[in-house]
Parts: structure tokens; C-alpha cells; sequence
């Protein structure tokens, strides 16, 4: 093989591994949101105490799912490196 060329294996692996970190930093984030959300019908929050709630938690929820995309990828990467 080619050094600094992938096989179909290789490129293969990196997909799965994309579409896995794209898939769990989605559900990540979403249940960060879900949870946001819930906690603003538990305690009846109206106005913007539940606007602020949201976009809290809508914010915590990017920040956490940016944060397992770069984490897995930055695994695989490692991983990758060291022939694993």
C-alpha cells in the first residue's frame, strides 16, 4: 500500500466513524435539550424564565455535541495513527 493513500477499508472506517460521531453528538445534544425542556414544565416556567431556560439548554446541548464529534473523531484519528 501507498503511504498517505487509504484503502477502500480505511475510507470505509472513516465513514462509520463520521456518521457515528455526527449521529451521537446529535442524540447528545438533543437530550440535553429534552432535559432543558422538561425541567420547564416540571417547574411551570412561563416567560422568560422558560426562554432562558431553552436557550440555555439548547446552548449546553451545541457546546456537548460539538464536544463528542471532536472527541470520537479525534479517537479515531489516534487510533488510526497508531495502526489500530
Amino acid at each position: 500500500m501507498d503511504m498517505g493513500r487509504e484503502s477502500r477499508w480505511e475510507k470505509d472506517a472513516m465513514t462509520v466513524e463520521i456518521a457515528f460521531a455526527l449521529v451521537t453528538a446529535a442524540l447528545l445534544a438533543g437530550v440535553i435539550f429534552a432535559a432543558a425542556w422538561a425541567l420547564v414544565l416540571v417547574l411551570d416556567l412561563s416567560g422568560s424564565a422558560a426562554r432562558g431556560m431553552l436557550v440555555g439548554g439548547g446552548l449546553l446541548g451545541a457546546v456537548a455535541g460539538v464536544w463528542r464529534l471532536v472527541r470520537v473523531l479525534l479517537r479515531f484519528d489516534e487510533q488510526r495513527r497508531m495502526g489500530n
